[in-house]
């Protein structure tokens, strides 16, 4: 049965040495949100389980969720606890339910916290706050965090059934979809009840084929042995997961228009699995998209691609990731002349808007991400890389360039930067490929947070 709340809208070297510079150690209280504002210092924090009284006082305020409302009396009795762990299920509430200032879900949660509920729609904010304190979930949180979530849709229970699961559930969200489990050989590219639908094996075109496209639209590039692809950024915003072979390897492309990243991974021979089938959850990580393996339902970490629940968690799988060139058509195709283009209708006979998302993640993340890192811009865009030792480094990818165009080698740890088909690619100390792939520098540094950031040297 489909949650009856009103929910909100829908909608990643020759040079002089470089300078690394280390994540800095940031205080309670010095912590900033998405636009620079400063969080107030964090509550006191309980430890422990969760008494009797206030286990019953949620079954009894989650109960009535199936009605499309929550149980006045017992919020009241979870208001007055003052455990701000349980703050976490007041957001989980209200992604759903429009909670304006005054309300029994927002003066629940401003008493466990102290802060105000800003508006109807403060969910992000409020959400924000408790990922910045860094609060721990409270005991048996899933017990009811699940409820809301699979009255949208009961085929989220699996990934909340799995007690052995790495999810860190206090980041997952709604995305506002819901999620894509068509048959693998599906061929509409239509949801039941409405998801992000996967392409697979779109139809290609070679470069002449292309000339639908125009010459300076982004285009997310893969090479995988003699083989060249280019995505279409207005098609991958559609999508946003593409499964297809590439230099004979399988491989699935997510692209988190969020996050401002597409990514590649090898999705055949994965620890004696057969060839993953993967899709998007319709959930979010801390505004990250969630992908899933459709015949396992293994939910990945789509940022690390390593496999969080399910049996490919169970093994320890951690997919292999490629390079993506974030790249304009003219550039991709005068770099690699026999490349793919995927075709201007997908192959599935329909149309794509040149720009779907019309400006809809210009102004920062419209997802809680909680505090960010002071370094970077929150959207700046980053050359993302694990170095051999395992170090992440982020690359400013507009200092890249304008060292590049200088004449010099961004390297750091390791690892070179080096200009490909008016994008970037990464190499370790022998030439070899490192994987790499361009994203926004709140997602790359909350989902890497020791990461190191490269910059010129200082003369």
């Amino acid at each position: 049965m489909l949650l009856t709340f009103a929910v909100l809208a829908s909608a990643c070297s020759s040079a002089p040495a470089p300078v690394g510079q280390a994540a800095p150690d940031r205080p309670t209280g010095d912590l900033v949100d998405s636009t620079g504002a400063n969080f107030v210092v964090a509550p006191q924090i309980p430890t422990g389980d969760l008494s009797p009284e206030i286990r019953q006082a949620l079954d009894e305020a989650f109960e009535p969720l199936e009605l499309g409302r929550v149980g006045p009396e017992a919020m009241t009795t979870i208001g007055e606890s003052g455990d701000v762990r349980l703050a976490w299920l007041m957001t989980d509430l209200m992604r759903f339910v429009p909670a304006p200032p005054g309300s029994t879900i927002a003066n629940t949660y401003e008493a466990l916290t102290g802060l105000p509920v800003i508006d109807e729609y403060g969910w992000k904010e409020a959400t924000d706050a408790l990922i910045a304190w860094d609060v721990p979930a409270p005991p048996d949180y899933v017990r009811w965090k699940r409820l809301p979530f699979e009255l949208v849709d009961d085929r989220w229970a699996p990934f909340f059934d799995d007690e052995d699961s790495a999810i860190d559930w206090r980041l997952y969200s709604w995305g506002g979809v819901r999620i894509d489990d068509r048959p693998r050989d599906e061929v509409d590219d239509t949801c039941r009840l409405g998801c992000i639908p996967a392409i697979n094996d779109p139809a290609l075109t070679d470069a002449a084929g292309g000339d639908w496209y125009d010459d300076s639209a982004v285009v997310f590039g893969v090479a995988v042995g003699d083989e060249a692809v280019a995505f279409p950024k207005n098609i991958m915003e559609v999508h946003e997961m593409v499964n297809t072979t590439i230099g004979g390897r399988r491989v699935a492309i997510p692209y988190c228009t969020l996050c401002g990243s597409a990514q590649a991974y090898v999705t055949d021979n994965v620890d004696g699995f057969d060839t993953l089938e993967i899709r998007t959850s319709g959930l979010l990580a801390r505004s990250n998209k969630v992908m899933f393996d459709l015949d396992s339902f293994s939910v990945f970490d789509t940022f690390t691609g390593e496999a969080l629940s399910g049996p490919l968690h169970d093994a320890g799988v951690q997919l292999e990731q490629l390079t993506v060139v974030t790249s304009s058509w003219a550039d991709w195709k005068a770099a690699y002349p026999g490349t793919s283009i995927v075709a201007e209708d997908g192959g599935l006979g329909r149309s794509y808007p040149s720009d779907p998302l019309r400006g809809r993640d210009d102004n920062g993340p419209i997802f809680p991400v909680g505090d960010v890192d002071p370094r970077l811009g929150v959207q700046a865009s980053v050359v993302g890389v694990i170095s051999p030792g395992g170090q992440p480094i982020a690359f400013p990818a507009e200092a890249v360039r304008a060292a590049i165009d200088a004449g010099e080698t961004p390297g750091l740890d390791g690892v070179t930067i080096v200009a490909d088909a008016g994008g970037f690619r990464a190499e370790d100390v022998d030439g070899n490929a490192l994987a790499a792939h361009e994203a926004f520098w709140f997602a790359w540094s909350q989902f890497h947070e020791d990461t190191l950031v490269w910059s010129p040297t200082t003369e």
